[in-house]
C-alpha cells in the first residue's frame, strides 16, 4: 500500500508540474482547413450548400444575387464570416453563418432563410446545408468509419467501417425524427491513406447524410433536413443543422483524438467558466419505481445513508415521477406527463425541503423533466389543446415551435428549478416526433413544422441557461436518442443509452461512444468490480439500494475512490482502442486514455466470462518511445517501470487468471 500511495502522489505531483498546452494537430492539417475555409467562404464561388428555388437551382441563382459580406472575431481562435445574398425581386435573404477555428483544422456554418418580402415565396426545396464533392489521389477506395446509433441494445454505438467502390452509395437517416436512433450522425472519412474529414450533422431532429461515389475518384456528400419543400411567409425564417468539418492528416484515429480536443475546449458545457469533472450521483428509481413510491422521508433517508457511508456525492437524482400524475382517463404513473407541479401528497414541503437538506450536506441535486409528452388528461392536454400536435385520445407532443408555448415553457420551468431549488436540469424525451412534425404540414409546408419545433426546443434550452448560468443540463431522450452536436453544445448526457447495467454492452458503449464524445455517463447498482468497472464514465450514478447496511460498501467505497481519484481524471485524454471491437463474451476488450500533456494514462481490459486466455499483450499509444513510465495495477499495487517503445512496440502484458476480471493499470512518465 505505502508504494501505491508514494506512485499515486509521485503522478499527482508530476501532473501539477507538467506543461498543459500538448496538441496533436499539425501544421498541415491546420493550413488545409484555412485553404479550403477561404475556399469556399472568403471567395465564395463554390458554396458548400444547395438549394433550390422557385424551380431554379442555387448554384445559379447566388450569382445573381446581391452580396454583403462582415466579419466578426469571436474570440482569440473563432473567426466568424457571414455571407448573405438577397433575392431583391422576392425578398428572400439567404445568410450563412461561417466559423473558422484558429488553434483546430475545423470549419462549421449553417444556414438562414428569411423572407424580407411582403408575399410569399417561391417554393424552397432540396435543400443541403451540406453539398460537396471531394476527389482522391490514389487508387485506394474511399472508407467511411461510422458508428450505430441506439437501438438500446448492447451493440448501440459499435463501430462500423464501409469502404466506397464505384458506384456505391450509403444514406443514413433515423427512423422517427430522434437523431441518434439507430444511425449515429457524425462520420470520418478516408479519402487517401493518410488523409481524410469527419463531418458532422447537429440537428436535434430527422437528418439525412448521403455518401454517393461516382465511377471515378470522386465522391458526393450531401447532408441536411430531410424534407424540405415549403414557402416562407412575410418575415418568416427557417434555418438548416449545423454542418462540421474537421481536417485531417496522419490515421483516422488520430483525428477522433483531435476531435475530441475540440470537443473538450470548444463544445463541452462550461458552468462557471470551468470545466465539468468526473461527478457521481446517486437515485433511488430502482427501488421506488423511479419516483412514484418515492416521498419526502425516504429521499432524505437516501441522502443520509450516502454520506454515512462515506460514499462521494455530488448529486442526488430525482427521476420521473414526481410532478401530479392524476389522470382520469389513463391512471399510467410516471408517463403521465403534463401537469408539472410537485405532488405535494407525497411531497408536502416541495421537492426544495429535499434539495434543501442535500445542499446543506454538500449535495446538489438533479430532476427530472419531460416538457415535450403530453399525455391525455392532463392540464396541458385539457386546458391548451391548441399547443399541441397529435390525434385525441393520444399522447400529443407540446409544440415548441409556436411563440407562445415556447414562452410558457421558459416561464413555467424556470418558476420550477427556481421555487424547488435544482442545480441540474434533467429533460428526457420518450416520443418519436417526426410522425407528429409532419401531420402538422401541408403539401407545400414540408418539413416547417419540424423546423420551427427544432429551433424553439434549442431556444428553450438557451433560455434557461441564460436565465440559469450556472445551471447543467442532462439531455436523455429513452437514453442515447438526442446526442446531437447542437444538443451536447448546450446539454451532457448523463445516461449514454437506455441498455443500462449489463457488463459487456457497457464496455461496448464505452469503445465505440469514447471515439466521439468525451463526457456520457451510466450508472450500476453492482459492487463487485468487474461489474462496476464496466460501467465506469466520466460520470458515475449509484443505484444502491442504502435501507441495506448488509451490502459490501468497504468494496463501494475502494472502487469509487479508485474511479474518481485515479482513472476518471483521464477520461477527457485521447482515446484509444487496444483491441478489437467485440460483443462476444469469450473475448477480451481493451482501450487506453492517454494524456500526453500530463505524460500520464489509464488503461482497461476486460477478460469476459467464457474467454479462455488468461493473458493479454496490449501495445500501448501515444507514448513517447525514449521515456521511461511507471505503471502501476490499481489492484496489485506493484508499481514496474518500461520505456515508451517496450509499452509501444512489445507491449503491457496484462494477467487475469479469474473471470470475468476487469484489469486497470494506470501510467505515468518516471522523473
Amino acid at each position: 500500500m505505502k508504494n501505491l500511495i508514494q506512485f499515486l502522489f509521485a503522478c499527482w505531483l508530476f501532473a501539477a508540474l507538467a506543461p498543459a498546452n500538448a496538441m496533436q494537430v499539425s501544421a498541415d492539417e491546420q493550413a488545409e482547413s484555412h485553404r479550403w475555409y477561404a475556399a469556399k467562404f472568403e471567395g465564395s464561388t463554390d458554396p458548400p450548400f444547395s438549394f433550390v428555388f422557385g424551380g431554379n437551382s442555387s448554384v445559379e441563382l447566388l450569382k445573381t444575387w446581391e452580396l454583403k459580406r462582415a466579419s466578426h472575431r469571436i474570440d482569440a481562435q473563432r473567426q466568424e464570416e457571414t455571407l448573405t445574398w438577397i433575392d431583391t425581386v422576392t425578398g428572400l435573404q439567404v445568410s450563412c453563418v461561417a466559423v473558422e477555428y484558429g488553434d483546430f483544422p475545423t470549419v462549421e456554418w449553417t444556414l438562414h432563410f428569411k423572407n424580407r418580402g411582403t408575399t410569399n415565396t417561391p417554393v424552397l426545396s432540396d435543400l443541403l446545408a451540406l453539398n460537396l464533392h471531394v476527389e482522391k489521389s490514389t487508387n485506394a477506395d474511399f472508407v467511411l468509419h461510422h458508428n450505430k446509433g441506439t437501438f438500446v441494445r448492447a451493440d448501440d454505438f459499435e463501430p462500423l467501417r464501409a469502404v466506397l467502390k464505384p458506384n456505391d452509395k450509403l444514406r443514413f437517416a433515423p427512423p422517427a425524427g430522434r437523431p441518434l436512433g439507430q444511425v449515429f450522425p457524425y462520420f470520418n472519412l478516408e479519402q487517401e491513406t493518410n488523409r481524410g474529414m469527419i463531418a458532422v450533422v447537429g440537428w436535434p431532429g430527422q437528418w439525412v447524410a448521403e455518401f454517393s461515389r461516382d465511377n471515378g475518384s470522386g465522391l458526393q456528400i450531401g447532408a441536411g433536413q430531410e424534407n424540405t419543400h415549403f414557402y416562407l411567409k412575410p418575415g418568416e425564417e427557417f434555418r438548416t443543422p449545423l454542418i462540421v468539418l474537421q481536417f485531417w492528416r496522419g490515421d483516422w484515429l488520430h483525428a477522433q483524438n483531435v476531435w475530441r480536443r475540440w470537443m473538450l475546449e470548444h463544445n463541452v458545457p462550461r458552468r462557471g467558466g470551468k470545466m465539468l469533472g468526473p461527478q457521481m450521483a446517486a437515485c433511488s428509481s430502482h427501488q421506488f419505481g423511479e419516483m412514484v413510491n418515492a416521498n419526502e422521508t425516504n429521499q432524505m433517508l437516501f441522502v443520509d445513508r450516502y454520506l454515512e457511508e462515506k460514499l462521494p456525492l455530488d448529486y442526488w437524482w430525482m427521476d420521473a415521477g414526481w410532478y401530479v400524475m392524476d389522470s382520469k382517463d389513463h391512471p399510467w404513473g410516471w408517463p403521465c406527463t403534463g401537469t408539472w407541479e410537485v405532488d405535494t401528497r407525497r411531497f408536502p414541503h416541495g421537492l426544495r425541503a429535499i434539495s434543501d437538506h442535500a445542499r446543506a450536506r454538500g449535495v446538489k441535486t438533479i430532476v427530472w423533466f419531460e416538457p415535450e409528452r403530453v399525455a391525455q388528461g392532463t392540464w396541458l392536454y385539457t386546458n391548451n389543446p391548441e399547443w399541441l400536435l397529435g390525434k385525441d385520445g393520444d399522447q400529443k407532443l407540446l409544440n415548441l415551435g409556436r411563440p407562445e408555448v415556447l414562452q410558457w415553457a421558459v416561464d413555467h420551468f424556470s418558476r420550477i428549478i427556481r421555487e424547488q431549488g435544482i442545480d441540474l436540469y434533467r429533460q428526457d424525451f420518450n416520443i418519436d416526433p417526426l410522425a407528429y412534425w409532419r401531420s402538422g404540414d401541408t403539401t407545400d409546408r414540408e418539413g416547417m413544422t419540424e423546423n420551427h419545433y427544432v429551433t424553439g426546443y434549442l431556444a428553450y434550452w438557451d433560455a434557461l441557461l441564460k436565465r440559469f448560468p450556472n445551471l447543467v443540463i442532462d439531455t436523455c431522450a429513452s437514453g442515447a436518442h438526442r446526442n446531437d452536436l447542437e444538443t451536447l453544445r448546450r446539454a451532457v448526457p448523463l445516461l449514454r443509452s437506455d441498455y443500462i447495467m449489463e457488463p459487456v454492452g457497457q464496455q461496448c458503449h464505452t469503445y465505440g461512444l469514447a471515439m466521439w464524445m468525451p463526457f456520457y455517463g451510466t450508472g450500476t447498482g453492482a459492487m463487485d468490480s468487474y461489474s462496476f468497472r464496466s460501467q465506469m464514465c466520466p460520470h458515475f450514478t449509484a443505484c444502491f439500494d442504502m435501507r441495506r447496511r448488509d451490502l459490501p460498501f468497504d468494496e463501494a467505497r475502494r472502487l469509487l475512490a479508485q474511479w474518481k481519484n485515479e482513472i476518471a481524471p483521464n477520461y477527457f485524454g485521447d482515446f484509444y482502442p487496444l483491441t478489437s471491437y467485440s460483443g462476444s463474451n469469450d473475448a477480451w476488450i481493451a482501450w487506453q486514455f492517454d494524456r500526453p500533456e500530463r505524460a500520464c494514462g489509464v488503461v482497461q481490459a476486460f477478460r469476459r466470462g467464457e474467454s479462455p486466455q488468461e493473458s493479454m499483450r496490449l501495445k500501448l499509444r501515444g507514448l513517447e518511445p525514449n521515456a521511461r513510465y511507471v505503471v502501476a495495477d490499481v489492484d496489485l499495487q506493484t508499481p514496474q517501470e518500461f520505456s515508451g517503445a517496450e509499452l509501444s512496440e512489445k507491449g503491457l502484458l496484462l494477467t487475469a487468471k479469474n473471470r470475468p476480471a476487469a484489469v486497470v493499470v494506470i501510467y505515468r512518465r518516471a522523473k
